[in-house]
């Protein structure tokens, strides 16, 4: 890594080692005068702890929730790291959660401060971890709302919710929100369980769900909306069911994010305008779940998510 790219913090250790190095070679090259140093001079905890502080705020890490894979979402989030890193005066780094890793555990635990996670994981972050909600997406309509849609391959019989017993069907990533919950909330809602299917399967993200349909290996997927309307114009697949709105995906923050640092990063989430001033920085912004920008969440707004989840038995009631 050369100096450019380091963490703000290392290259002041770097600079105050080397200028250390030169006064003390300075002191014995010379044979002349030398600085005597105060070995008592001692920095106390407090201005210790004050230093570490300020230290650990130079470098944001950025985590996110796979949507297609890692490479297009990375095309995605980096323009929109710059977006922040110029507004906020902070730095930021996007960081991708290992295969077998959450971003659940990566956010809660601080690996990352932030991430752009669905309502799934956002639940299951608060309620693990005490994760704080600052901006929920505004899609296409300008509202802080997102569909689910399942879809078939264009030839298949499958017609409705109905036809779905005995079949085999695909989901996203476990933690998904319109990839895994929403598509449950339907199948129970239609009178369906899992043991009603042939066969069902996490495949990790939406765009995984997709291509095990279009490639014959499931009979049915449950997905983001955007993404399936998209392929079903191109004709790569069919939807049967479009879900009522739930809560978008958003933004969330690790609670030891101080709070000055939370209010500049939220009000420049507010401020972010994709449609006009940001446009032309962006890459593919509108294929995002927060294709307008962003609105403020608050925790009440996943309360009906949050039942469904615990009576489909995602995670224990928050105590």
């Amino acid at each position: 890594m050369n100096d450019r790219n380091k963490p703000k913090s290392q290259l002041t250790q770097c600079v105050v080692f080397l200028t250390l190095v030169m006064v003390l070679l300075t002191g014995c090259l010379s044979g002349g005068d030398y600085v005597e140093i105060d070995l008592g001079d001692t920095v106390n905890d407090v201005e210790l702890h004050a230093g570490a502080e300020l230290a650990d705020t130079d470098v944001f890490y950025f985590g996110f929730d796979l949507r297609a894979n890692p490479q297009e979402d990375a095309r995605q989030y980096l323009p929109f790291l710059q977006y922040l890193e110029e507004t906020t005066g902070y730095t930021f780094e996007l960081r991708f959660t290992p295969k077998d890793g959450q971003i659940v555990d990566d956010l809660g635990t601080g690996v990352v401060q932030f991430a752009a996670i669905g309502a799934v994981s956002y639940i299951q972050a608060h309620a693990q971890y005490g994760v704080i909600p600052l901006a929920r997406g505004l899609n296409s309509l300008g509202q802080a709302e997102y569909q689910s849609v399942i879809v078939v391959a264009p030839d298949s019989p499958i017609e409705t919710i109905e036809d779905l017993g005995g079949v085999r069907f695909a989901f996203g990533s476990v933690t998904s929100t319109q990839g895994h919950l929403i598509p449950r909330i339907i199948l129970v809602e239609y009178g369906l369980t899992l043991d009603d299917l042939a066969a069902y399967a996490y495949t990790g993200s939406h765009h995984n769900c997709a291509n095990a349909v279009t490639a014959g290996r499931f009979d049915a997927c449950g997905m983001q909306d955007t993404m399936g309307e998209e392929l079903a114009e191109a004709g790569l697949l069919r939807i049967i069911h479009t879900s009522r709105y739930y809560p978008s995906s958003g933004i969330a923050a690790n609670k030891d994010v101080p709070p000055e640092v939370l209010d500049k990063v939220l009000q420049a989430l507010l401020d972010f305008d994709p449609l006009g001033r940001e446009a032309a920085a962006l890459y593919h912004w509108d294929k995002t779940e927060m294709p307008n920008g962003f609105v403020e969440a608050r925790d009440e707004d996943y309360a009906k998510l949050r039942e469904w989840a615990i009576k489909l038995g995602y995670f224990p009631e928050e105590k």
